[in-house]
């Protein structure tokens, strides 16, 4: 008895059982909070985006419950309108591709479905859940996905050059992500320059002394924001002395 009520209970794998999920804790009050904090009006970066108003533990929360979403559910998902319904199917999609067992041919396909389904990654916290695992532990020997990425109008897909470099530095390499950083040097989004500066500070804790050889080299050109960010773990002087210009 208790076994039948236990299947009876469980979720369907589907995505209008996920979308059913989301919609019960929908909060049209942080649901209006969300379109002004992710810049959806006319001309912003994500504009048009709509919001059900879901924490990001609740979206997590959701993803666990439907981890072993099909990949074609997984596809309607980031098809939706509904920027909590492409963040889950993001989750769901990083949580396969990192779950024990999976194989070199599985986490492939997972990442060219990834790079088949780009559009639907067009916010900063979509690019960040997901471009490290996604496209970052598939670059090696692959310098023209990132060259492609990197050189792309689509800021997000520029976004998803850099951050993918994390899955480089969390294995003690940091070559690719200054690369891609001397690249963004000159970009005119902020968003890039705040994602370029972090990925600059996760290089300089595998090897500060790179971080300040980058930042001899190029400080002209490095925007300020990226700066910022950048000179974030050094000490409280050698920071001032770095905003106040170049040092040797």
């Amino acid at each position: 008895m208790s076994q039948t009520r236990n299947l009876e209970s469980a979720p369907r794998l589907t995505a209008a059982s996920v979308r059913r999920e989301a919609d019960a804790l929908r909060d049209p009050q942080r649901a209006t909070f969300l379109q002004g904090f992710f810049r959806t009006g006319p001309g912003e970066y994500g504009e048009g985006d709509r919001f059900l108003g879901l924490t990001v533990p609740q979206q997590r929360g959701i993803a666990r419950q439907f981890r072993n979403l099909p990949l074609k559910d997984i596809e309607k998902l980031l098809l939706s309108p509904f920027h909590e319904h492409r963040l889950i199917a993001l989750l769901i999609l990083v949580a396969l591709h990192s779950a024990r067992g999976s194989t070199a041919e599985q986490r492939g396909e997972l990442h060219r479905f990834y790079l088949d389904h780009l559009d639907a990654v067009n916010n900063w916290d979509l690019v960040d859940t997901s471009a490290a695992a996604l496209v970052g532990e598939h670059i090696a020997g692959n310098s023209g996905l990132l060259a492609e990425l990197v050189t792309s109008e689509n800021l997000w897909n520029r976004r998803i050059a850099i951050v993918s470099t994390f899955a480089e530095l969390r294995a003690g390499r940091t070559a690719l992500t200054f690369e891609m950083a001397e690249q963004l040097l000159g970009d005119r989004e902020d968003l890039i320059h705040k994602a370029t500066g972090w990925l600059l500070r996760e290089a300089g804790k595998v090897s500060v002394a790179e971080l300040l050889h980058f930042l001899r080299t190029h400080y002209p050109r490095i925007p300020r924001t990226a700066l910022r960010y950048a000179i974030e773990r050094l000490e409280p002087a050698e920071r001032k002395a770095w905003l106040a210009g170049p040092q040797p």
